[in-house]
């Protein structure tokens, strides 16, 4: 398969994305359009393929967007922690490391919108860019309780210790591969909630969440510190989200993607030296990478006296 397309350097430009970044300041949030991004029908249908094909190969079944998993399944004892909270039962399930799949996916992890709107959140660019990867994951959910009343809100930030600054210390971008609807369990989110730089205060804070609604394509980019949840999915079927979490290269990952991540993949992607970069490769602390002095012989002292 061809790679697709994404948008150049040049499309990521401030004049482009400045309405972008002035909406993550204020609400915590904002929507990016494929237009924009450059993740069109094609790079869309490509990323679900894949998915859809891993979702049966994992799970024993075959998965469709239209009508979700063909046969029940059976989570044994297993409850994720936000349904743990809620009491609700588990109506989706993540699939890990994408970025180890296909091109496709690596593709995204660097695409050049999405990236510097993450920049903007950390408070860095370029060749000093504090943003790594921590993880690449994805949601499959259908109709169900979703995370129950509390819409599992909640703040990716909330094991660092606080307090909190206005930079984001952790950031996410949701790409959105089936429409979002409040009926087809769209994102939540309290806007502004960034700003109070705490945990949310459930369960009040729920009569202000509100759904985030656009079209399959699209990605939600979010500070850490931003409220958020889902609401749950009452219609047929599926929603596919992709969830590329990105942290300050202080924060610890959640995937050891620097140790473990095939390096040989990463030169596979639209841009191998930003992903070899926000993969966090070539850190001197992990091996002994700068040069060490040599002690002078007493000969070679002596000669040199």
């Amino acid at each position: 398969m061809t790679p697709p397309a994404i948008a150049s350097e040049q499309d990521a430009g401030e004049r482009h994305l400045q309405n972008y970044r002035r909406e993550l300041d204020e609400q915590g949030y904002t929507v990016v359009p494929p237009e924009v991004t450059g993740v069109d029908g094609s790079v869309v249908d490509a990323l679900t393929e894949r998915l859809l094909e891993k979702c049966e190969q994992l799970i024993g079944c075959k998965f469709t967007v239209e009508h979700g998993p063909e046969r029940e399944l059976d989570y044994g004892e297993f409850r994720g922690f936000l349904e743990r909270i809620s009491n609700a039962t588990p109506s989706q399930f993540q699939l890990m490391q994408l970025c180890t799949y296909h091109r496709v996916f690596r593709d995204l992890a660097v695409n050049p919108v999405a990236t510097s709107l993450i920049d903007h959140l950390f408070g860095t660019t370029g060749s000093h860019r504090a943003a790594r990867f921590s993880s690449h994951n994805c949601f499959v959910k259908w109709a169900g309780d979703g995370y129950g009343e509390s819409l599992g809100l909640h703040a990716d930030q909330t094991g660092i210790p606080r307090p909190w600054g206005d930079k984001a210390l952790n950031a996410n971008c949701n790409w959105c591969l089936t429409d979002y609807t409040l009926r087809d369990g769209a994102f939540a989110c309290v806007p502004g909630s960034h700003r109070k730089k705490s945990l949310p205060n459930l369960p009040d804070c729920v009569q202000d969440a509100i759904p985030i609604e656009c079209p399959r394509g699209s990605v939600i980019v979010f500070h850490g510190a931003l409220w958020h949840g889902a609401y749950p999915r009452t219609t047929p079927g599926l929603r596919l989200t992709l969830a590329y979490f990105y942290r300050h290269m202080a924060i610890l990952p959640q995937d050891d993607i620097p140790g473990r991540f095939p390096r040989e993949l990463a030169q596979d992607c639209a841009d191998p030296a930003l992903f070899t970069q926000l993969a966090g490769f070539g850190s001197p602390y992990r091996s002994q990478v700068y040069p060490l002095p040599r002690a002078i012989q007493e000969k070679q002292a002596a000669a040199a006296g």
